[in-house]
């Protein structure tokens, strides 16, 4: 017996009978050489198994692409895709409570900002309201963008709106209201108020205005005012799409337009256009959604008040009187019997003497007697200076009341016929920016006053410049008969540096300003008879000092300076033993000495430097000249202007 068969191990045997081999263990190892049959080998993988393994890793990658272009997709549709935000509508008009409205005019959103009524009890009033549902425009938007004609006194709470006949009238809170003369009503309060600011209902405000308007209800509610009137760019809506806030898909959507809808085209960007909608929105579209793109002209039928004027068959040659006393009255056949082609004299006459509205006058019924039998019209003056008030806070004190603008008009006047003066200059030269609404009422109410006594009225001005504005010529070309430029006073005793009174582009500038707001039949150009002595020195360090972080102090010398008449002046040049010599730029003789530690420089008013003014008033076919003042001038100038204005 073999070891198994001692040690009792199991057999297997054949069919006949004979053992079989024993399997060897499954741990054990195969003897090298050995066939595996059916058995993987050790360490190795089937084709199926690495199929498998393949196919995972191409579905993960496939994954990972399909995470980065998803994610790409989104950074990019973030960055470039359409937003479907809409924009908050009561922050983009600007209304905060129920009874405020939206105010569209003229395709540009009115904000609460752009409200600023004068002594408004807040800084920033709702530009609209709605009162017992009537549709209300704060004054200062109707002043500034619709009809700057309607006047609203603050102090006295009266509305006013002047025509050419005198002026409407109504009071706070009334249906009721006075057309010059007539009492009228309203089936509406035709203002409101809240506080100092005032709301004027929009029908009214049409009435007397070239204008429509629609209110569109909605979140918010919107007027939508049209007063421009004229071409204007339109385009038609190719498709459904959106107006949005500003340029761009991003921007917050303001409203939908649907296809065929037209917008006015405000600007060209390109991509996008600003556009204006029918019911009051101001944004932005894309250019691809637009189409038919052209100019349209809109009108609407409406009277406007015609303003007559007094208008003299002759060029005026006026020349300011400047009258400081009853007995300088005396001298008017001295001062104009060297005189030749004069039409008018301007004595200084009237000044306001308080602020209440009072006015002091030296007026002469003898002096426009003798003027009138020199064939020399009056035309009184009215200034604001030179009497008992003299400052821009006075001047608006009296301006700003109607009550006082009123005594104003009726002593004036009374004055101007008692003495029987042919006209009214108004000299008014302390207008300050805040007092601009007030002085323009002013002038169309004494203006009215005037024509219905057939007075002759004429304003003066200062060369219009940015800060001088609110002096309103085009308002003053329409309702006065003619209005003067004062083209001297170009350099004074308060300008840092020597200069010209009045340069040959001082007046050239103005006049050609002037022009753009009245035309040149109504407009009166002012010219010196007068120059201005300039002594120069050097400023010292201690003044400098004191300059310091100021204009001043980049000025390294101070001035000091005297008006002289014209002999006068070329006296002072000849007793200097100086020698003039023309200024092609200024086109003026100019000489400057040594002397009292300084230098003297002054630019001359002569014929020859007269002559080269008058030649630009001429050309620019003006109505006329004036002259500052009678007496300054030279025995010569007479001839001279005699031959350019008539």
């Amino acid at each position: 017996m073999d070891e198994r068969e001692r040690k009792g191990a199991p057999q297997r045997r054949t069919a006949a009978g004979g053992a079989l081999r024993r399997r060897p263990d499954r741990g054990a190892q195969r003897p090298a050489g050995s066939s595996p049959g059916n058995r993987r080998r050790p360490g190795r993988k089937s084709s199926r198994a690495r199929r498998r393994q393949r196919n995972v890793v191409i579905r993960v990658l496939i994954l990972i692409v399909l995470v980065i272009v998803a994610i790409g997709g989104f950074v990019i549709w973030k960055k470039y895709g359409s937003s479907d935000e809409k924009a908050d509508l009561g922050q983009y008009y600007e209304v905060d409570t129920d009874n405020d409205i939206a105010v569209v005019v003229n395709n540009e959103v009115v904000r609460k900002s752009d409200a600023l009524a004068e002594g408004a009890e807040s800084a920033d009033p709702a530009p609209g309201k709605i009162y017992d549902g009537q549709y209300y425009i704060e004054y200062s938007v109707v002043r500034e963008r619709i009809n700057s004609r309607f006047y609203w006194d603050a102090n006295e709470n009266v509305l006013l709106y002047t025509l050419p006949g005198g002026s409407v009238s109504v009071a706070v809170g009334s249906k009721e209201y006075t057309d010059i003369t007539e009492k009228k009503s309203e089936d509406y309060v035709i203002l409101k108020t809240e506080g100092r600011t005032a709301y004027i209902a929009l029908p009214f405000i049409q009435a007397y205005t070239n204008m429509d308007y629609e209110v569109y209800d909605g979140q918010p509610v919107r007027a939508v005012v049209t007063s421009d009137w004229g071409e204007t760019r339109t385009a038609a809506v190719k498709r459904d799409t959106e107006v949005r806030y500003q340029g761009g898909v991003k921007s917050p959507i303001l409203t939908e337009v649907k296809k065929s809808d037209k917008v006015t085209v405000l600007e060209d960007e390109s991509d996008w256009m600003k556009v204006g909608t029918e019911d009051g929105f101001v944004g932005y579209i894309k250019t691809s959604a637009l189409k038919d793109i052209g100019t349209e002209t809109t009108s609407r039928e409406f009277e406007e008040p015609v303003y007559s004027n007094i208008k003299k068959d002759y060029t005026i040659n006026m020349a300011w009187h400047n009258v400081t006393n009853t007995t300088a009255n005396s001298y008017v056949l001295e001062m104009i019997a060297g005189t030749k082609g004069l039409t008018t004299i301007a004595p200084t006459w009237f000044s306001l003497s308080d602020t209440e509205g009072n006015v002091s006058s030296i007026a002469d019924s003898s002096y426009v007697n003798y003027a009138h039998q020199s064939n020399l019209e009056v035309w009184a003056v009215l200034r604001d200076f030179h009497g008992g008030i003299n400052s821009y806070a006075e001047t608006y004190e009296v301006l700003s009341y109607t009550s006082k603008r009123t005594k104003v008009i009726n002593q004036v006047i009374a004055e101007a016929l008692q003495s029987g003066v042919d006209g009214i200059n108004l000299d008014f030269e302390l207008i300050s920016s805040d007092c601009g609404e007030h002085y323009i009422q002013f002038v169309r109410e004494l203006s009215v006053k005037c024509r219905q006594n057939g007075l002759v009225f004429s304003v003066d001005n200062y060369v219009p410049q940015p800060y001088n504005r609110h002096y309103d010529l085009e308002e003053q070309g329409i309702v006065a008969d003619y209005v003067f430029i004062m083209a001297y006073d170009e350099h004074t005793d308060s300008s840092y540096e020597a200069g010209s009174v009045a340069s040959i582009s001082y007046l050239e500038n103005g006049i050609a300003d002037a022009l753009e707001s009245v035309p040149a039949e109504k407009l009166v150009a002012g010219i010196p008879f007068y120059t201005r002595l300039w002594h120069e020195t050097p400023k010292t360090a201690d003044e400098l000092a004191e300059e310091e972080g100021t204009e001043a102090a980049s000025y390294p010398n101070k001035f000091t300076s005297a008006a002289y008449g014209m002999e006068e002046a070329a006296n002072v040049v000849a007793d200097a033993g100086a020698q003039a010599e023309w200024d092609s730029e200024a086109k003026q003789n100019y000489a400057q000495w040594e002397g009292d530690g300084g230098t003297y420089k002054i630019w001359l008013e002569d014929s020859q430097s007269l002559e080269e003014k008058l030649k630009v008033i001429k050309e620019n076919k003006l109505a006329g000249v004036a002259e500052w003042c009678l007496g300054m001038e030279a025995s010569g100038v007479w001839d001279l202007i005699l031959q350019y204005v008539n």
